[in-house]
């Protein structure tokens, strides 16, 4: 694995924000590649002239930038540097080559990208502890449906790609610190064994991975995080909800 490195390497830039799912899942893209890029942290206050240049229209993260071409939104920074680089050492393709196994895994990256992240926000902002549980269990009820996405797709083998990591996997992989961290954040457990069994150990077999060691935030950060997070949008500082209970 290639990953992070100071120098050019093949021209490649990323700039990004530790805690984003977006960002880490185009850094898990690039490492699957074996590519060496820079990685550029940057800050939601104080956003860098190179971003917003490169960025006009959204002014967010994650931005790659390929030879100096940026290229920007995640899903398609993970497809683009999958066509960009289809031989990179050691990288497998991300997509599959067959239409209609390509169609599904685009599919099921698209409900990731609209189910389980806009059902996950209010946990994160919600005012109340009420409303964080009330999201935590839409969450968990997203999760049920891709247990039985994993179950399809995998046919019985490790990643939602088949033997190799595909689409799915990057794009719901780097959503797992953040669903990890749900549990202290609102008390509501939703990566759960005893429910979604074939997406917990395709968590711990994704986390394992040498492409991916070290890019999902610890939960203890990812919660002061979030307190910071609320405390700069003006939210309460809420207690998890069973704590409140007691």
């Amino acid at each position: 694995m290639a990953g992070e490195a100071t120098g050019g390497g093949q021209g490649l830039t990323l700039l990004g924000l530790w805690a984003s799912p977006f960002v880490i899942r185009a850094r898990i893209a690039l490492n699957l590649k074996g590519l060496t890029y820079v990685y550029t942290e940057e800050s939601l206050y104080d956003k860098s002239e190179l971003l917003l240049n490169s960025n006009p229209v959204l002014k967010k993260v994650p931005v790659l930038i390929h030879d100096g071409k940026p290229v920007c939104e995640s899903q398609i920074i993970v497809q683009y540097i999958d066509e960009a680089f289809p031989s990179a050492a050691g990288g497998a393709p991300i997509l599959p080559s067959d239409p209609y196994d390509s169609a599904v895994a685009r599919f099921w990256a698209s409900y990731v990208e609209d189910k389980l992240y806009s059902t996950w926000v209010p946990v994160f902002r919600g005012r109340t502890a009420e409303e964080r549980v009330e999201a935590a269990r839409q969450v968990f009820a997203v999760l049920e449906t891709l247990e039985q996405a994993f179950k399809e797709c995998s046919r019985g083998k490790t990643f939602f790609g088949g033997d190799t990591v595909g689409l799915v996997d990057v794009v719901l992989g780097g959503h797992l610190g953040w669903l990890y961290a749900t549990e202290a954040i609102c008390g509501v457990k939703v990566v759960d064994a005893a429910k979604t069994p074939l997406l917990v150990a395709w968590a711990e077999r994704f986390c394992a991975l040498d492409a991916v060691k070290g890019l999902i935030p610890d939960v203890e950060r990812l919660v002061e995080y979030n307190k910071a997070r609320r405390a700069g949008l003006g939210l309460p500082l809420l207690l998890p909800y069973m704590e409140l209970q007691q």
